[in-house]
């Protein structure tokens, strides 16, 4: 495989959308299979078991975490290698964050079973939202291997410029948990059981099918047992990136519990409504993550290959478009706020609480959007101690200064403002990471 003819550094803007748009509509999939379980499930309008299977959203999200330790820091060194054009190492990294990550998820499942009591209660679970939550939590932390695997190969398949194939790895995955969950929740009468099978099935099938590409279609990433090691300064980069990608998805967990357990006293609709509202703000997030994400593999090339005139110009780029996206999704859900939150459940008081969550949520999406574009940017040229400052940032340590403070001085108005005053912060402090550290010249 040719790798100028893979990214064509001529042509920025038309390669970077190539590489970007299979995973923006691979982003679009994974929404509406989200947003799927979340109809399904609140379409029983059982209040309590939206709840209880919302209140298990940041276990998902903690799986998705350690799958990006491995996905994320072995395509953001994949990438690098690839433009340096050194292929053996290549292969022995894909094969290395291949196999750690099965084990990963064998190692983790095992105590999560066992302390699932003590889990379930940090969660926030109640006496009667516990029976759904546990249902949905067994059915996740059995499946871990298979989810924290999935994150693997979609991500390094990109990394070799093979987006398209990657989103069709993901796309069939979350169309088989679409087909299933009305069957699973609506016809079987399985509910928060049936929701969470639907997950990992889905998640299994996406598995089989990029692992399938890897042998028969990839011309430097391998599964060869014998190949999968790395060296010191390889395994450090690995985990470096890994670790502070993974820790984008563990703060937001945090910060999920620490808003759950603040609406504990205000009773369980509320809990139910910001399930809701999350889910939808996911429609907006995610969209922005696609062409966020989608970008990685050229980060990381023009970064390695030398090319920063380049990366420059194509960051300039991807900055105004990403805002201007933003901009333009969060107004229609700011519009649409009450009858999408219609869509879901039908409980009045779900409804209006819920409808204004989810305007304050998406309020400060256009700071988002530049969170993630240079939160992709650092780990994809390695910077791992910037990309952990803006891990530690929106959804981490700076939501949660704010959410305490905002809290303490208004209360449930506290809850509410506090997502937009941590983007706003998070983009200023992200704009002036780039200028310090990434310009060119400097």
């Amino acid at each position: 495989m040719n790798d100028k003819a893979i990214f064509d550094t001529e042509h920025l803007i038309p390669t970077y959308f190539r590489l970007a748009l299979p995973v923006v509509f691979s982003m679009v999939i994974t929404l509406i299979y989200n947003l799927a379980d979340t109809y399904f499930i609140a379409r029983t309008n059982d209040a309590m078991l939206v709840a209880g299977v919302s209140l298990c959203a940041p276990l998902f999200t903690a799986l998705m975490a350690i799958g990006n330790i491995f996905g994320q820091g072995g395509s953001s060194l994949i990438s690098r290698l690839l433009g340096a054009g050194d292929r053996q190492s290549v292969r022995r990294v894909s094969a290395f964050c291949f196999y750690l990550s099965i084990l990963t998820g064998v190692v983790i499942a095992v105590p999560m079973l066992l302390l699932r009591g003590p889990m379930l209660g940090l969660l926030g679970a109640s006496a009667e939202t516990y029976r759904h939550a546990e249902a949905y939590y067994l059915v996740i932390v059995v499946g871990a291997p298979l989810v924290i695997l999935s994150f693997i190969h979609s991500n390094l398949i990109r990394s070799e410029g093979m987006s398209t194939l990657s989103m069709i790895g993901t796309v069939s995955g979350s169309l088989l948990n679409i087909l299933l969950d009305p069957i699973f929740i609506s016809v079987f009468g399985w509910g928060a059981w049936g929701a969470a099978l639907a997950t990992v099935l889905g998640y299994a099938l996406s598995d089989v099918l990029c692992l399938t590409f890897v042998l028969k279609k990839s011309n430097a990433l391998s599964v060869d047992a014998r190949k999968a090691h790395v060296n010191g300064g390889e395994a450090k980069q690995i985990f470096s990136v890994g670790f502070t990608a993974a820790l984008t998805n563990l703060a937001s967990s945090v910060c999920i519990v620490f808003m759950n357990q603040f609406l504990l006293p205000y009773g369980d609709e509320k809990i139910a409504a910001l399930g809701i509202v999350i889910k939808v703000t996911m429609v907006v997030q995610l969209i922005l993550v696609g062409f966020a994400f989608g970008g990685v593999p050229l980060y990381g090339y023009l970064y390695g290959a030398g090319e920063r005139a380049k990366l420059n110009r194509l960051l300039r780029f991807c900055t105004l478009f990403m805002c201007g996206l933003a901009l333009a999704e969060s107004a229609v859900v700011f519009i649409l706020a009450k009858p999408l939150m219609r869509v879901f459940i039908d409980n009045a008081a779900i409804v209006a609480d819920g409808a204004v969550m989810l305007r304050w949520q998406i309020a400060g999406m256009a700071f988002c959007a530049v969170v993630l574009l240079y939160t992709c940017l650092f780990q994809a040229s390695g910077k791992a101690l910037q990309a952990l400052a803006m891990s530690l940032s929106r959804q981490g340590i700076l939501f949660v200064a704010v959410f305490l403070i905002a809290t303490a001085i208004a209360g449930y108005r506290g809850f509410l403002v506090s997502q937009l005053i941590a983007d706003g912060l998070s983009a200023t402090l992200a704009l002036a990471m780039y200028r310090h550290e990434m310009r060119i010249g400097k």
